[in-house]
């Protein structure tokens, strides 16, 4: 499916099931998620993942709705609990099936995103490694100094903040050498392209969930 698609798609299913207060409508796009990620060949252990992480802050939700809530405090616990997966594996259909290339191309191509803002978001996204390792020598080299920069200290982000900003300059310029030029027409080596069957996908998701709120009855 295109990925600007896909994305809009569960964009409408996180919005409604953010308004509604049905547990198996909830239950049902869990199932349908983890049924997409099975047939994905996701590995097991990140879909376990995925079972354990959101188990904490839905056990508080329901917990702190069953006590201190009003009504029917029973149901909109388990609304809270069941809704915290659905958006957990809903989300994660999509961000462990699409390629972030893709979706940066799509948006551009497809829906007209700027272009600086698409390949400034791949240059960020490219860079959390490298990021990642700076932030590792930053720390290496304040223990040889006698410091020691914990995650909280305000050096090692200052530090870090100054040599993303020299990498900006320098990916700044190095678009410039390679042609890029704000505004101006451009050719794409690779093409995204949308189909038919994606937007049938996206308009039969929308009215199957449009079904599965107002028409069957959940409980």
């Amino acid at each position: 499916m295109n990925p600007s698609m896909k994305l809009a798609l569960l964009f409408v299913v996180a919005l409604e099931i953010s308004f509604t207060t049905i547990v198996s409508l909830n239950v049902a796009l869990i199932i349908i998620a983890l049924i997409y990620l099975l047939f994905k060949r996701t590995r097991l252990k990140t879909l376990g993942w995925l079972l354990l992480v959101p188990l904490l802050p839905a056990i508080g939700l329901w917990s702190t709705q069953y006590i201190n809530g009003t009504g029917d405090k029973t149901l909109m616990a388990w609304v809270l609990f069941t809704r915290i997966y659905a958006f957990v594996f809903t989300g994660a259909t999509f961000t462990l099936t699409t390629n972030i290339l893709q979706l940066a191309d799509s948006l551009e191509q497809n829906w007209h995103l700027p272009a600086k803002f698409a390949y400034g978001v791949l240059a960020a996204y490219n860079l959390i490694p490298k990021i990642k390792h700076e932030v590792e020598i930053i720390r290496a080299a304040g223990r040889m100094r006698g410091q020691t920069l914990s995650f909280w200290s305000p050096q090692l982000y200052f530090k870090a903040i100054l040599v993303s900003i020299n990498w900006s300059q320098n990916l700044a310029q190095a678009m410039r050498s390679h042609g890029f030029v704000e505004d101006a027409p451009r050719t794409h080596y690779r093409q995204i392209t949308l189909r038919r069957r994606d937007w049938a996908i996206l308009i039969g998701g929308i009215v199957l969930l449009q079904v599965g709120v107002f028409i069957i009855p959940w409980y």
